[in-house]
C-alpha cells in the first residue's frame, strides 16, 4: 500500500491535511516530527512526505525544526505555511517577519506553469495565514507563485521535487486546494490511488479471522456510528464469536435503544446483551446540576454497569474498542503529544483480562467510518447519525437530571427531528438538537397562567466543527417545531432558537 507522510510541526489542519490526501485514496498518516528520524521516514517507504503549518516562527530557535537531510533523501516533501517557511530555512534561505504583508482570509494567487500547478488557473484564489513570509527564494529554489504581499507564496526545487506552499491547500476557501494536492500526489509523488475502502474490508476481515481464531471477543456498543461499524465489520469476521454490550442509561435520545436492539438483533449474526439501567443512573445523578459533576458520575457510573456485565457473561477472548485515528492522536497513543483522553479508549480494571485488544478502525477517519459502514449494509440513520455526547441527555438536560426532565426533553428533540425529515431540511445541517435550559416563563394557554419549561433549539452547520454557524432554519419551519412542541409535549410553554455560532458559543450547551 503506497502511503503519504503528514509531519507535523503543530498545526491545526494536520488531521484535515491527511483527510485531503486520503480523499484522493492515498493512505496518509499523522507523526509528530520530533519522533521520526530521516532513517526512519527512508525505511517506511513512503512515497512523499507533507511538512504542516505550525503556529512559531521559523527563526525563532525555540521553533520546531527538522534535519536538514531530509531534503537530499529523495523523497518528493510539500511544505506547507510554515512548513514552507521551514524548507526555505534548512536550504539556506532567509524567513522574515511580515511585519505589515501579513495576510489573512482569501486572498489572490497568481501562479506559473509548473507541474504541482497543473490545471490550475493562472490567478485563482487561496487561504493565507501567516505573519512570517520568504523574501525571496532559496538558492536552488524557484519561484512559482505570488500574492500582491508575498513574492514568494510557492516555490519549488524540480530536481530535487520539493515544493513549498505559504497558502493551505488543505482548506475549502482555496479554491484548487484539491487540484494542488491531487498533482503533488500523483504527478509529484507518483502514487495511484490504491488506497480503496472495499480492500480495507477484505484485508480488516482476513486479518481479524487470524488475529482472533476460535476465541471470543466482546464489544463495547454506545449504538454511535464508530462502535456500531465496528461492531458490524466484527460480525462480518467471526459471526456468533462477537458479544456486543449495549447499557442503555435511559439518556439516549426517544426510542433509541430499541433502534439500536432492533437493528442489530437483525442484521447481524452476534450475541447482543442490552443493559436497562435508566433507574440507575438517575439515582446517582440525583442533587447534581454542575456539568462536570454529571460527566464523571455517567462516565463512572457506565464504566462500573459495562465490566460488571462483562465479569458476569464473558470468558475469556479479546476486547474490541471503536477506537478511530483522530481518538489515537487527541488521546496521545503511539507517537502523538496528548490532547485529551477520548472515550472510546478506555482502560481494562486489572482483575479483568483479555488475550488482547482490538481496534478495528483504529487507522480510519470519520468520513472513512461511515463509508465502511455504508458498505457494510447499515442502516442510512445510523451511518450518518449525528454527533451526540458521550454523556447523552444529561448535558442536554441543563441542571438537575430527573425522570420527569428527561421525558420532556426527548419528546421535544423527537418532534424537533420529525418535522426536520418531513421537510427535508434535516440535510442541510450538521447538527440540530433540543436543549432543556432549566428556565421556567409564564404563559397562557387554555385562558389560564401557566409557569412552564422553555426548550431551546440549537441547529449549527459546519465543515469541520472547529467553527460552526448557526443555521438559518425558515421561520415557517420554526413555527411548526414550536406549535407541536407546545402543543404536544406536557409542562413546556415557551421555545425559543439558538443564534449564538462558534466560536464564542460551543455546539453543545453544556
Amino acid at each position: 500500500m503506497q502511503k503519504i507522510l503528514v509531519l507535523d510541526f503543530g498545526g491545526q489542519y494536520n488531521q484535515l491535511i491527511a483527510r485531503r490526501v486520503r480523499e484522493q485514496h492515498i493512505y496518509a498518516e499523522i507523526k509528530p516530527y520530533n519522533i521520526i528520524t530521516v532513517e526512519e521516514i527512508k525505511a517506511a517507504g513512503y512515497r512523499g512526505v507533507i511538512f504542516t503549518g505550525g503556529p512559531n516562527s521559523v527563526y525563532d530557535p525555540a521553533s520546531p525544526h527538522y534535519d536538514p537531510a531530509i531534503l537530499d533523501a529523495g523523497i518528493p516533501i510539500l511544505g506547507i505555511c510554515y512548513g514552507c517557511q521551514l524548507i526555505a530555512s534548512m536550504a539556506g534561505g532567509r524567513v522574515a517577519s511580515a511585519e505589515d504583508s501579513s495576510e489573512y482570509g482569501k486572498i489572490e494567487l497568481h501562479t506559473t506553469e509548473n507541474r504541482l500547478f497543473t490545471d490550475v488557473p493562472a490567478t485563482s484564489v487561496c487561504w493565507m495565514s501567516h505573519r512570517d513570509y520568504i523574501p525571496e527564494a532559496p538558492k536552488g529554489f524557484t519561484a512559482i507563485a505570488s500574492t500582491d504581499r508575498c513574492p514568494v507564496a510557492a516555490m519549488c526545487d524540480e530536481s530535487r521535487r520539493i515544493y513549498g506552499v505559504q497558502f493551505h491547500p488543505e482548506v475549502t476557501h482555496t479554491v484548487c486546494g484539491k487540484q494542488i494536492l491531487h498533482n503533488f500526489l500523483y504527478d509529484v509523488c507518483g502514487c495511484d490511488g490504491d488506497w480503496q475502502m472495499d480492500s480495507f474490508i477484505e484485508d480488516t476481515v482476513r486479518e481479524l479471522r487470524s488475529q482472533i481464531g476460535d476465541q471470543g471477543v466482546v464489544l463495547g456498543l454506545s449504538g454511535g456510528v464508530d462502535s456500531s461499524v465496528a461492531a458490524a465489520l466484527l460480525s462480518k469476521a467471526v459471526g456468533k464469536q462477537l458479544t456486543c454490550v449495549f447499557v442503555d442509561q435511559g439518556l439516549m435520545r426517544k426510542d433509541e435503544g430499541d433502534y439500536v436492539e432492533r437493528t442489530f438483533n437483525h442484521l447481524f449474526d452476534m450475541n447482543f446483551i442490552r443493559v436497562n439501567c435508566r433507574d440507575e443512573f438517575l439515582e446517582k445523578l440525583r442533587g447534581l446540576t454542575d456539568p462536570e459533576d454529571k460527566r464523571n458520575v455517567i462516565g463512572t457510573e457506565f464504566y462500573n454497569v459495562f465490566w460488571n456485565k462483562i465479569r458476569e457473561s464473558f470468558g475469556s477472548g479479546f476486547f474490541a474498542q471503536g477506537t478511530i485515528y483522530p481518538d489515537r492522536i487527541e488521546s496521545g497513543k503511539g507517537d502523538a503529544s496528548k490532547i485529551k483522553t477520548h472515550h472510546n479508549q478506555v482502560g481494562i480494571p486489572k482483575d479483568i483480562h483479555f488475550a488482547g485488544v482490538i481496534e478495528p478502525l483504529k487507522d480510519l477517519f470519520k468520513d472513512e467510518v461511515r463509508a465502511v459502514g455504508e458498505k457494510l449494509g447499515l442502516p442510512h440513520d445510523l451511518v450518518w447519525r449525528q454527533p451526540f455526547p458521550g454523556p447523552g441527555l444529561g448535558v442536554r438536560v441543563i441542571g438537575e437530571v430527573t425522570a420527569a426532565r428527561v421525558r420532556i426533553l426527548q419528546e421535544a428533540d423527537a418532534i424537533l427531528r420529525d418535522e426536520m425529515d418531513k421537510c427535508g431540511y434535516a440535510d442541510q445541517m450538521s447538527q440540530f438538537f433540543a436543549v432543556l435550559p432549566g428556565v421556567k416563563t409564564v404563559g397562557v394557554m387554555g385562558d389560564e397562567r401557566t409557569y412552564s419549561e422553555l426548550v431551546a433549539i440549537r441547529a449549527v452547520t459546519t465543515d469541520d466543527f472547529m467553527t460552526a454557524d448557526w443555521a438559518k432554519i425558515p421561520y415557517d419551519i420554526l413555527g411548526r417545531v414550536s406549535n407541536r412542541i407546545i402543543n404536544e409535549v406536557d409542562q413546556v410553554n415557551r421555545v425559543v432558537y439558538d443564534i449564538t455560532s462558534k466560536p464564542p458559543g460551543t455546539v453543545e450547551w453544556e
